[in-house]
């Protein structure tokens, strides 16, 4: 199984791009504090964070630096030759949900407050910004 669930904030605001049939792309960098023994020093993972479709396009409009994000999707690994010929391994997330948590930090543009969710069909959140599961969904722990 590959299966991964980040909470996390964004180090900086999306980059979306389209393809030559007009599919969005979406990357973003996620800070994600990593649990440590109360007498050692936080640790911080930066996961890279790419999405597809609607929800990139979404995820480009409404996030910003700052914004507190749960993402559920799968972990790919590839690499690729760098200019001076030495293979470089990448180790990305590929979003298939993208839920905005929170609300936007103070004097960032993007969005409205209470912005949509990636999701259009879901409603949209309650005040504060988190958004109700339904009866359905499964909880991730």
């Amino acid at each position: 199984m590959n299966s991964v669930v980040l909470i996390g904030r964004l180090v900086r605001d999306p980059e979306t791009r389209y393809t030559a049939d007009q599919m969005a792309i979406a990357s973003f960098t996620v800070a994600v504090d990593r649990p440590v023994a109360a007498d050692k020093e936080k640790q911080t993972d930066f996961p890279r964070v790419t999405v597809f479709g609607k929800q990139a396009e979404n995820c480009g409009q409404y996030l910003t630096k700052g914004r507190q994000v749960a993402v559920q999707g799968r972990i790919r690994t590839g690499s690729y030759k760098n200019k001076e010929g030495a293979t470089v391994y990448t180790t990305e997330v590929i979003g298939e949900r993208v839920q905005f948590l929170g609300s936007k930090p103070e004097g960032s543009g993007g969005g409205s407050p209470g912005a949509a969710p990636a999701n259009p069909a879901s409603p949209a959140p309650p005040e504060g910004g988190y958004q109700q599961l339904e009866e359905d969904d499964d909880i991730p722990f």
